[in-house]
């Protein structure tokens, strides 16, 4: 654990036992780069509280008064029925508090865990409930991890369907250079990456959510079905001009096709192979 969050972790639960005095969650949950130990002197503070009941508006602003919180940001009143997010600093950190209520997380969980629903928040949340630390409520926090260490097959199956489309840049590596597109060059770039990742995720049976992605290598460290080197090549694509990096992408998914179609037989991989190998060639005038 870095210093850093050493740090954060103690203030993490003075806030914490600031809200179980006043609005009395049933749980708490600190989460992102604080919760995993990986926190530097520009990260900020993570922190969900669970609730039967939404607190007040009046028992949030009194809790923020007690803790000496600043430059608060709440979000409007009516955007959730079921969440409430507070931001503000407190001695230069900045923290985000959401609220939510049990019954609404658990609805969330279950869009993932029991009907498959691949690349949506609900299962970045679930990321950070599976790296997170309870501050509050260790048994009911104890029981959604538990849930979620079971990742479903069917959620790898959903989860690879949804991801395995691919922009094919190696058609035509040279009109990039001559249609003035760099801005929808580099944005097919990163959705393609961000694909394969997921297509990775979902044949490893690990949770994957492109919002927000960060810590490419340690997603990647220990995939055992991946291409080899996966982060580093990945990276590597924006270091490349379009033709190179045209044809090392293909590379890249050729062999993450190569590998549903070995170890998930079931998913159709035939519109996701169409364009591998092929090449637009530029047409010229006839008479």
């Amino acid at each position: 654990m870095t210093d850093a969050s050493r740090y954060l972790a103690t203030l993490a639960t003075q806030v914490a036992a600031s809200y179980v005095a006043g609005p009395a969650p049933r749980a708490i949950l600190l989460t992102g780069s604080v919760a995993e130990g990986v926190s530097d002197p520009y990260s900020d503070l993570d922190l969900i509280a669970y609730y039967d009941r939404l607190p007040t508006a009046d028992v949030l602003a009194s809790v923020r008064s007690g803790i000496g919180a600043s430059d608060v940001r709440v979000a409007p009143a009516g955007a959730s029925e079921a969440m409430i997010v507070e931001t503000y600093q407190i001695r230069g950190v900045e923290c985000q508090i959401a609220h939510s209520t049990v019954d609404s997380w658990e609805r969330d969980m279950a869009t993932v865990l029991d009907a498959f629903t691949p690349a949506t928040l609900a299962e970045k949340a679930i990321i950070g409930l599976r790296d997170g630390v309870a501050l509050h409520g260790d048994d009911l926090i104890g029981q959604w991890q538990a849930r979620a260490a079971a990742y479903p097959d069917e959620l790898a199956v959903a989860t690879v369907e949804h991801h395995l489309r691919f922009f094919p840049l190696w058609l035509a590596a040279e009109r990039w250079e001559t249609r003035d597109a760099g801005i929808f060059y580099h944005q097919m770039l990163v959705e393609t990456s961000l694909n394969l990742l997921g297509v990775a995720a979902g044949l490893n049976h690990r949770y994957f959510s492109a919002f927000q992605f960060k810590r490419l290598h340690r997603f990647t460290d220990g995939m055992r079905l991946a291409p080899e080197r996966l982060a580093d090549r990945l990276n590597a694509l924006f270091t490349l001009g379009p033709f190179g990096a045209g044809l090392a992408l293909e590379r890249l998914v050729d062999e993450t096709v190569t590998l549903v179609d070995v170890h998930l037989p079931a998913v159709d991989t035939t519109p996701a192979r169409a364009l591998i190998g092929v090449r637009h060639r530029p047409w010229s005038p006839t008479a």
